[in-house]
């Protein structure tokens, strides 16, 4: 496969309802700031593009079937090639990784990703309704089946299995939207302390409202090129950001809808096929993972996502990447809730299996730099969610993953100061991220990693 190259990215500002714009509008503003930050008029770089990839959840809140083509047709993209993709919360990341595979074939040199979602036309209940539709309709939705309920179940479990603390969750929502404090794109731009978010309303026990994102209106675009792609937008006069971002490792995972049929594997299961290389290597880990076990842990029951463990193993094995948290020098997750970030922090193999509680207040996790307003007991290693994440940035489903794609190009372009009007997010020296996309309860999973091209001693 070709090598294929994020050359630029735009983002709209997300918000609660954007009632100024339709979604046609809202996905043009983004794609208007990624042609206008390549330096290309809007025919030119329309001209050069190949096709493109569309990304939204759900029909129900535009009340629109085939919302992509009025996209396509608005962005003035028709007759070219495009479709749409849907898998949930992981629309965005499949829909980057769609693009991907469009360029690294041969198919494309220059392809659009672009993914929306205008979630305010409904009321909040009648929102968490169509979400919960991303559940079995006929056996998990009928009697109840909203996923605050789910996700409360599930780290109700992590705390069982592993000790988890609502503090440490807790810590996650501080970090996160006190980085969302110095981003303008951000929906929620607030200071919080661990006791604003345990005594904000609860929502599903342990989930207080601060600990779960918000509903949003938003878009978000990125353009990929292959190595002629680039060097037909330079002919025409493209100022495509030094050093160049390269996508080197995508992969996807999934797993059943029904939590009740995911399966409870033993140890010699889950060293042979869901370890990372790290982790079979090393005999502590082993051994720790073998205590586990003994004390009654199975693998992934409902406190894990084996699909997020597979589609990291799988991009770490195509980027070359063996030990993710001395490897990875920022990454953008899917914390739709602050439980399911420390249950990603573990599937991706930041830390391992149980010890998501204490990786996440210990604050490896956090930017250095910035005041949190915790006492944290580790520096800096590898930031996760510098941008604030879903909880702050708003979750605009479509948008999302391509919204993470997009923060991390700048990263990875040492461009954030110019994109956010503040350089506090930016992750000095950034060579290699990871982005990671998660739908449903675990059910699609979406990650890849962007390198820039400067030699990493």
């Amino acid at each position: 496969m070709r090598p294929v190259y994020v050359v630029s990215g735009g983002v709209s500002k997300f918000a609660k309802a954007r009632p100024d714009k339709t979604f046609q509008a809202i996905v043009k503003e983004a794609y208007d700031y990624s042609i206008a930050d390549l330096g290309l008029d809007f025919a030119t770089f329309n001209g050069l593009v190949d096709g493109s990839v569309a990304s939204y959840f759900s029909d129900h809140f535009a009340r629109q079937l085939m919302a992509g083509i009025m996209v396509q047709d608005y962005l003035g993209l028709c007759p070219k090639p495009s479709h749409r993709v849907e898998g949930g919360g992981a629309t965005g990341g499949i829909c980057f990784q769609e693009a991907w595979k469009s360029v690294a074939s041969g198919l494309m040199d220059v392809c659009v990703a672009y993914g929306f979602e205008t979630m305010s036309h409904v009321e909040t209940w009648k929102g968490n309704e169509f979400i919960a539709l991303a559940s079995d309709s006929s056996f998990d939705y009928p009697v109840g089946g909203f996923y605050s309920g789910y996700y409360a179940m599930m780290v109700t479990r992590h705390m069982k299995e592993f000790g988890t603390t609502v503090e440490q969750m807790a810590s996650v929502s501080v970090k996160n939207h006190i980085n969302a404090y110095h981003n303008s794109y951000a929906q929620k731009r607030n200071r919080y302390t661990i006791a604003d978010v345990r005594n904000a309303p609860m929502v599903a026990w342990p989930l207080t409202r601060l600990d779960i994102c918000v509903m949003s209106d938003g878009a978000a675009v990125t353009v990929l090129a292959s190595e002629e792609g680039l060097r037909k937008l330079e002919a025409a006069g493209a100022q495509v950001a030094r050093p160049l971002v390269k996508v080197t490792g995508v992969g996807r995972g999934t797993d059943a809808m029904r939590m009740a049929d995911r399966p409870h594997v033993e140890y010699d299961d889950f060293m042979q096929n869901y370890a990372t290389e790290q982790e079979r290597s090393s005999d502590e880990t082993r051994s720790y993972y073998r205590r586990l076990w003994d004390h009654g842990t199975r693998y992934p029951g409902v406190h894990s996502f084996r699909a997020g463990r597979t589609a990291g193993n799988l991009a770490y094995k195509q980027a070359g990447i063996s030990d993710p948290l001395g490897e990875l020098d920022f990454v953008e997750l899917h914390d739709a809730y602050t439980s399911s970030e420390i249950q990603t922090y573990e599937d991706m193999g930041l830390c391992r299996y149980g010890e998501g509680g204490p990786f996440a207040a210990s604050g490896k996790a956090f930017m250095p730099g910035i005041d949190y307003g915790l006492k944290l007991s580790d520096k800096p290693l590898c930031p996760v969610n510098p941008s604030g994440g879903l909880i702050a940035c708003g979750h605009p489903v479509g948008a999302t993953g391509l919204m993470q794609a997009v923060f991390a190009l700048w990263q990875l372009q040492s461009t954030v100061g110019k994109h956010f009007g503040d350089n506090a997010l930016q992750v000095k020296g950034a060579h290699r991220g990871a982005i990671h996309s998660h739908a449903g309860t675990g059910t699609y999973v979406s990650i890849s990693v962007l390198e820039n091209e400067v030699s990493h001693g």
